[in-house]
């Protein structure tokens, strides 16, 4: 890791990349702190891949679950502002997001940050869950919007949510990591 982080402050064309990114906001400080901290870009990438792991758990559930929905007619009548497919998809979306932060603590604690184990369980999953639930707000916030608003337009309806899904993991991956590295997982070399 230490030798890839050289390279690519050496390198002509990648050194100016890296130079690029460090003008991004928030983006930017992460990937310095990964600069100074080869170990940091190694957590990131086991987090990412634990991530990875989540979001197959996250998408297989929230397909199931939705399709469970469908059929049961979720919604279908309710007096709500909401459309039957909407209250499917959150319905769903709670549930899968769920299964797959469960999955991640358990992954992140035993491997990614795996002297994380030395503190209380129940502490940090606490603490864990509250970032998460933060998480699942962003995640269903973009999960409906690009939905309704992007990918409807263009694709069909499972394949519309699944794309909005994808873009809504993407970008809670960056939360999530940030704000447990700085809080759940704080103090830990």
């Amino acid at each position: 890791m230490i030798r890839f982080i050289m390279t690519i402050e050496s390198h002509p064309r990648l050194s100016g990349w890296s130079a690029q990114i460090k003008r991004w906001p928030v983006i930017g400080l992460l990937w310095q702190k990964f600069l100074e901290n080869p170990k940091e870009l190694e957590r990131f990438l086991k987090f990412a891949l634990v991530g990875a792991i989540g979001a197959v758990v996250d998408f297989a559930v929230l397909n199931v679950m939705k399709w469970t929905f469908e059929q049961i007619g979720l919604g279908e009548g309710w007096r709500v502002s909401l459309r039957p497919h909407q209250i499917q998809l959150i319905a769903a979306n709670v549930l899968s997001f769920s299964a797959a932060v469960l999955s991640n603590f358990t992954w992140n604690r035993l491997w990614t940050f795996p002297e994380s184990r030395q503190r209380p369980l129940g502490s940090q999953l606490a603490q864990f869950a509250v970032v998460n639930v933060l998480g699942l707000g962003i995640n269903t916030l973009l999960l409906v919007t690009m939905d309704q608003y992007v990918f409807q337009h263009f694709v069909s309806p499972r394949l519309s949510y699944n794309l909005a899904k994808a873009f809504a993991i993407g970008v809670v991956l960056f939360w999530n990591f940030g704000v447990n590295r700085v809080w759940t997982y704080r103090g830990i070399k």
